[in-house]
């Protein structure tokens, strides 16, 4: 039966992660798009029965093209916010390619959807087909078959009242802890609750030990230099960045040349600048003042720290992100209880004592880095082009770096990967976690791995929860493995794909065609790990006057580390 009305159904933010399945950030600032989930298979209580959107039955090509509104007002062509590029299917998921209009007035939504301000998405669907049928609690359900999307919107408030972020989860932390100001940065790189209450913790310790002496007058003043190398430098950012919506404090300097900063910095140092031109302007301040390489250095790290956030890696979602005090060794001690049980205290009331088991995997971090050149003529003729290129390169390339460190972790010692504490390799028969022999991902292998999960004990011999949740393939496995983990909506029981829960991540940087994977959730169970030095989370930027290089020189650094913490969340089938 054909049925022409519009459907709504309201889904959580696409922007970095959802509630169900965290994503990356994939908002790319040059060309305007943000990759979105905006349909899946969860059922969604209607009156008198569940509905379901089966991926499967929906029509990509009528779908591409459709509208993106704000708040489903289809009155007007200002409504319209942008269009949906592409769509396409991943797992139990529609994925959406969303470009936002070039027009001026969206700017500041634009920016608030980036910055995760707005983060609901509801979409609007029409159902040429339906399939009933009842679920294994004897549910009536519907199934949408054969359906369309004729419309997305960006909403104040989701159908959902439980569809809040991990954003919404960071900013309330921030909030109470009074470090409000840290919430952003977290956020943007797409930080773990764990990682971001540990860096919250950190910056209390910070504020509390530091015993700095400001005035009513200067404090978050331009009187400040520090607070006034920020606004110059995000003003500079926003020339680079046209998308950025600048602060308030930052608004005065956005018309402004690197030769007409450097001579602001020199009037305000006290030097004499009538009759300076570009070259001497640029020559002076960069020897005179130190305030000149501050405002550079912040341009540059907004830069970097942008291409750095936008560079995604599929293994980092199967990783979890800690902190570090320094470079030694981080100890991972891991206390186990399943081997303790409870014994019947006797009548005389003595209790008997118990221990728990420990075990400990080490790794440590390392500096890493480089030296790039902004040359003196490229800040004489104000070219920012090169300025930005040079640092959007580096922020990717670090974030290459740090993806390409957690695979050669994985795929170390012909893809058995590293040792652990107890002599043996991460994937070992002995630690349950590798397969006998080599096949593609199938109904029989995934039931021997979800097994081999199931069946993982603790240091101590007892049962442990590990609960499969992520299968891990190379790009040549992703088609033919993201057939087999495909939702089926079947009108008989036997055709039920059971491992439709789990989800699909496919990682380029795998060189092995034929070797897969599967993981527990890094938020739920011990595995990959990597961690930054505390308080420096990411590429830290420095600056000087250039001697090598005639300009100004700047140090990229990055203190990181990884390692894997436990083997019992991860399992390894070389496949053939």
């Amino acid at each position: 039966m054909h049925h022409d009305h519009l459907l709504t159904r309201d889904l959580g933010s696409q922007l970095e992660v959802r509630d169900a399945t965290p994503r990356p950030s994939s908002f790319d600032a040059s060309a305007r798009t943000v990759e979105a989930v905006i349909a899946s298979s969860a059922p969604v209580q209607r009156q008198g029965f569940l509905e379901i959107l089966d991926p499967a039955g929906l029509d990509l090509a009528a779908s591409r093209g459709a509208s993106v509104l704000d708040s489903h007002q289809q009155g007007g062509l200002d409504n319209v916010l942008g269009t949906l590029d592409s769509v396409r299917i991943d797992g139990s998921e529609v994925i959406g390619l969303i470009r936002f209009s070039t027009r001026p007035e969206i700017a500041p939504l634009i920016d608030d959807v980036r910055s995760g301000v707005i983060q609901h998405l509801s979409v609007g669907y029409q159902v040429a087909q339906w399939r009933d049928g009842t679920d294994a609690n004897g549910n009536k359900t519907r199934t949408a078959v054969k359906w369309t999307i004729r419309e997305c919107s960006f909403v104040a408030v989701p159908a959902d009242r439980n569809a809040h972020t991990r954003n919404a989860q960071i900013r309330e932390l921030a909030a109470r802890a009074g470090c409000a100001n840290v919430a952003d940065a977290l956020i943007a790189r797409g930080a773990s609750i764990e990682a971001a209450r540990s860096e919250i913790l950190f910056e209390l310790q910070v504020r509390s030990a530091a015993n700095v002496v400001q005035t009513a007058h200067n404090r978050g003043t331009l009187d400040d230099p520090a607070n006034r190398a920020r606004a110059v430098g995000e003003a500079l950012f926003a020339r680079v960045e046209p998308s950025h919506r600048v602060s308030a404090i930052a608004a005065p300097f956005c018309n402004l040349t690197i030769p007409e900063i450097a001579r602001d910095c020199l009037n305000r140092a006290g030097v004499v600048t009538q009759g300076l031109g570009g070259v001497a302007l640029i020559d002076r301040a960069l020897h005179t003042t130190s305030d000149f390489q501050l405002i550079l250095a912040d341009t540059v790290g907004r830069t970097l720290r942008q291409s750095y956030d936008s560079a995604t890696s599929a293994v980092r979602r199967l990783a979890r992100e800690t902190t570090a005090p320094d470079f030694r060794a981080k100890h991972r001690l891991m206390l186990d209880s399943s081997g303790m049980t409870l014994e019947k205290v006797t009548e005389t009331g003595e209790f008997k004592s118990g221990t728990m088991s420990e075990a400990e995997e080490t790794y440590a971090l390392d500096s890493f880095g480089r030296i790039f050149g902004i040359s003196r003529k490229a800040l004489v003729n104000d070219d920012l082009a090169t300025f930005a290129d040079l640092t959007r390169r580096l922020g990717q390339a670090a974030a290459n770096f740090e993806a390409q460190s957690l695979v050669d972790l994985l795929v170390a010692n012909s893809g058995l990967g590293p040792k652990m504490s107890d002599g043996k390799y991460l994937f070992d028969s002995t630690h349950g976690n590798k397969s006998g022999s080599g096949a593609a991902p199938d109904e029989t292998t995934l039931s021997a791995a979800r097994l081999a999960m199931r069946r993982q004990t603790g240091p101590s011999g007892g049962l442990i929860v590990v609960n499969p949740v992520f299968v891990l393939v190379p790009p040549e496995m992703e088609t033919s493995t993201q057939k087999v983990l495909t939702a089926i909506r079947p009108v008989i029981v036997d055709d039920v794909n059971v491992f439709s829960n789990l989800t699909l991540i496919c990682e380029p940087r795998l060189t092995d065609a034929t070797r897969w994977y599967v993981t527990a959730d890094p938020a739920a169970m011990d595995g990959l790990e990597f961690a930054y030095l505390a308080g420096q989370p990411g590429p830290q930027v420095e600056t000087k006057v250039g001697f090598e290089v005639d300009g100004l020189q700047v140090k990229v650094r990055l203190d990181f580390g990884a390692g894997f913490v436990d083997h019992r969340g991860w399992y390894s089938n070389a496949g053939k």
